[in-house]
């Protein structure tokens, strides 16, 4: 898919911190719908934040078309205490308002992520999405992200998914065993 010639994608400045905060809270709220936890509004202050930082490491770029900013993407070097044998890049996010999806901003951002962290040193690049988030995870495999790690969830208390052991019997562990 062609990226139409009216956007363009550029780093973010300090000018952008508000707008890509606010766009980062519509990111957050739309995947609540896919199982998220994470709050969206009452964490705006903590991502306004996090993606100042961001910006400051130029580890943000933003989609602009019409002079507004449609999109964005947050990606860093992952470092950590441990030694690895590759140097991963991660994107942290990827998001287009749903007004302006379908017209391959979405990838226009990837590539712009994916060749600073190539040329930021990169051996692997890695994304994460949520499993139950279909068309991230169909953008992510078309652009030959393969699946790394699984994460499994599951309530604190099983009786309260629905599913699993719903049998009344006390476990090993109750206080009345105490």
């Amino acid at each position: 898919m062609t990226v139409p010639s009216d956007v363009g994608v550029r780093p973010a400045t300090g000018e952008d911190v508000d707008t890509v905060a606010d766009m980062w809270v519509s990111l957050a709220a739309e995947q609540r719908a896919h199982g998220s936890h994470l709050l969206a509004a009452e964490n705006r202050g903590q991502a306004r934040d996090l993606v100042a930082q961001y910006v400051h490491a130029d580890g943000v770029a933003v989609a602009v078309r019409g002079g507004l900013a449609v999109g964005f993407v947050m990606f860093h070097a992952e470092t950590g205490l441990y030694e690895t044998d590759a140097t991963r890049g991660v994107v942290d996010n990827v998001y287009v308002r749903p007004d302006q999806r379908g017209d391959g901003l979405g990838s226009a951002l990837l590539d712009f992520a994916e060749d600073a962290l190539c040329e930021d040193g990169a051996d692997v690049l890695a994304v994460e999405a949520l499993a139950a988030n279909d068309a991230a995870r169909r953008l992510y495999e078309r652009r030959g992200y393969q699946p790394h790690r699984v994460t499994y969830e599951r309530p604190a208390d099983p009786g309260t998914s629905g599913a699993g052991d719903t049998s009344t019997e006390s476990d090993t562990h109750s206080k009345d065993d105490a």
